[in-house]
């Protein structure tokens, strides 16, 4: 489903990725971690073409990411994205959110993307906020009702950019929850996340990173087992002994 083969990528003269190469697999759940500053965000937003690349190839479900004739707005449409910190519109009612994308991208009728909204809202447990504003609900909501519109436009697989690094602590679980039930259903997701219990509990594979590289590419009984590299081993026993 989604193929990245010897990608790098400059900030003018510093590289913050350095030949990566990574496939996941259609209903695939691959969880990428690593320190602050390794250069997860950055490769999970080549995916779908937000944040471009100097060097190597990307594929989603066959096409090229990076190719110039490449409609990069359809393929977004396709490739569900939800961000850190929710980027909900404000000024617009829950289900309005959900129905912009649905009308100006898809074509659906306002009744069509309304109904299609409803049962993604309804499937996160928020059903009840749909005429709410974002400013109304709180964070771990706004993250559920962000996931529930991306869903709304029928992706191919879903990229989740450290979903739950901007929450407080009680409500990680209630979006990890719908992120889990999600995996279980055959979802092809890209995950960029701190959470290794949500990693041990539903990715098939994880991917390490540190300064720009893929350090491990593996499945997770193998990481969290014994992970190769000395670098991954710090990591883990950094991040599981808190």
């Amino acid at each position: 489903m989604i193929e990245l083969k010897n990608v790098s990528k400059w900030y003018g003269s510093f590289q913050v990725l350095d030949d990566c190469s990574t496939s996941v697999q259609r209903g695939e759940v691959v969880v990428v971690c690593g320190p602050s500053g390794s250069g997860k965000s950055t490769l999970i937003k080549t995916v779908n073409g937000l944040e471009p690349f100097q060097k190597g190839e990307i594929w989603v479900d066959g096409i090229s990411v990076g190719a110039k004739g490449t409609d990069l707005p359809r393929l977004r449409a396709r490739v569900g994205m939800v961000f850190q910190h929710f980027e909900l519109f404000p000024h617009l009612s829950v289900s309005q959110n959900l129905n912009l994308g649905q009308i100006k991208v898809l074509g659906r009728s306002r009744e069509e993307a309304t109904q299609k909204g409803l049962l993604y809202l309804d499937r996160v447990g928020l059903a009840a906020h749909r005429d709410k504003f974002p400013g109304e609900l709180s964070g771990g909501q706004q993250q559920r009702v962000a996931i529930a519109r991306a869903l709304a436009m029928d992706p191919i697989a879903m990229l989740f950019d450290e979903p739950t690094s901007a929450l407080d602590p009680e409500m990680i679980n209630e979006v990890l929850d719908v992120m889990v039930q999600l995996a279980r259903e055959g979802m092809t997701m890209m995950v960029v996340t701190h959470e290794m219990g949500f990693a041990k509990k539903v990715a098939h594979r994880v991917v390490f990173m540190d300064k720009g590289v893929i350090v491990e590419d593996c499945e997770k009984e193998e990481f969290f087992g014994a992970p190769r590299s000395e670098r991954a081993h710090a990591f883990l026993s950094k991040i599981l002994t808190h």
